[in-house]
């Protein structure tokens, strides 16, 4: 198979969807990789390394999506880069659909089969695609909301961890999975005074066994939410139903009567967003005011430390690639229920349930499509 890899092209977003030594993994396998000129070069991976992993460059990314039976990307496809799609072609990446109707749209269109990296799921449960940026979402979503509490931009001029003779901040964290955890880790770290809130008790009861009396954990309902979240300094978003619309936890009305001066940092906002007021914001304008209230809603957060990001997701990602490209994107979904639950969008389908009823459209079983 020819795997194409096109440079990234979202606003700052620096992360490459192969390292040359996943090049090398395709290329070992029999598979031909043609890679942008310069796909990697803003994370130190240069044209000459590819090269030496057994890559051909390409001048342009017209050449890439034109020649490769299949993309592998990091982001979910621009609009430019969806035009340039065909009827069966593997596109292997980030997607995020439920919130996102005109991507949703665009790839219908192609007919292209479109796998998503954040609905594939692992043989010990979770989203083992997903985890890698979450973990490092929600370590950065403790440095982004630490950030803007200074009074310079925006925040209410409180050092996350305090000083001796004066409180710490309040952290509320809403979701203690991948994010949630990573970002409670962080935050405790810092001497924040943290609270965790999730709906699984088993969940929190694991969180106390290990971090016992530096955090307060609480079940989630619609009163505990409001208790923590008007009490915050900053409150991290870390909520997430696979391939749907995050669910709007936290309302506008609880926003109003917030500190002035607390920050929100959504986590969610690739799925829509679990605050009422988020919209999506990029790493040029990474914030916004409601109410008083700076909202830190990036929707390629791992993109700031993109070469950490890029290293952790391929790890993840590149087992399936590989089987990708060697069985064709049938047998290998036939030969794996993990790796069959990524397909969202296939010869002008949806295939995923959650997206289908997100976006209004008639829910096809990738199954029908297999036989």
């Amino acid at each position: 198979m020819l795997v194409g890899l096109p440079k990234e092209i979202k606003n700052h977003e620096y992360r490459v969807g192969l390292t040359p030594a996943s090049v090398r993994e395709l290329t070992t396998h029999g598979h031909q990789v043609l890679v942008q000129r310069g796909a990697g070069a803003d994370i130190g991976l240069s044209d000459a390394q590819y090269e030496a992993a057994g890559a051909t460059l390409a001048a342009d990314v017209a050449t890439v999506f034109a020649q490769a039976d299949m993309i592998v990307k990091v982001k979910e496809p621009q609009p430019q880069e969806c035009a340039m799609l065909r009827p069966g072609q593997i596109l292997y990446t980030y997607l995020h659909l439920a919130p996102d109707p005109e991507q949703a749209a665009a790839l219908i269109k192609s007919g292209a089969v479109c796998i998503a990296y954040e609905t594939i799921t692992g043989p010990g449960g979770g989203l083992p695609l997903l985890a890698p940026m979450s973990e490092v979402a929600g370590r950065m979503a403790v440095q982004a909301g630490a950030a803007h509490l200074e009074k310079s931009k925006g925040g209410l001029g409180i050092l996350l961890g305090g000083v001796p003779g004066v409180p710490a901040a309040h952290v509320v964290i809403i979701g203690a999975g991948v994010v949630g955890t990573h970002a409670l880790q962080m935050a405790v770290g810092m001497g924040a005074r943290v609270t965790v809130l999730d709906k699984s008790v088993d969940r929190l009861r694991q969180l106390d066994l290990v971090f016992g009396n530096r955090i307060n954990t609480v079940y989630s309902s619609a009163h505990s939410v409001e208790e923590a979240v008007l009490d915050a300094d900053l409150v991290i978003g870390g909520v997430l139903i696979p391939g749907a619309a995050a669910p709007k936890l936290v309302t506008r009305s609880m926003i109003s009567r917030m500190k002035k001066g607390a920050v929100v940092v959504d986590v969610a906002i690739d799925q829509g967003g679990c605050f009422e007021t988020s919209h999506a914001t990029t790493h040029t304008e990474p914030t916004f005011m409601v109410d008083g209230v700076v909202h830190y809603c990036v929707a390629n957060m791992p993109g700031a430390v993109a070469r950490t990001s890029t290293f952790a997701l391929n790890n993840a990602t590149i087992a399936h690639a590989v089987a990708l490209a060697d069985k064709g994107w049938k047998q290998a979904l036939r030969d794996d229920p993990h790796l069959k639950n990524g397909l969202n969008v296939a010869n002008g389908h949806v295939t995923y349930e959650a997206v289908a009823k997100a976006l209004g459209y008639t829910y096809v079983n990738a199954d029908t499509l297999l036989a």
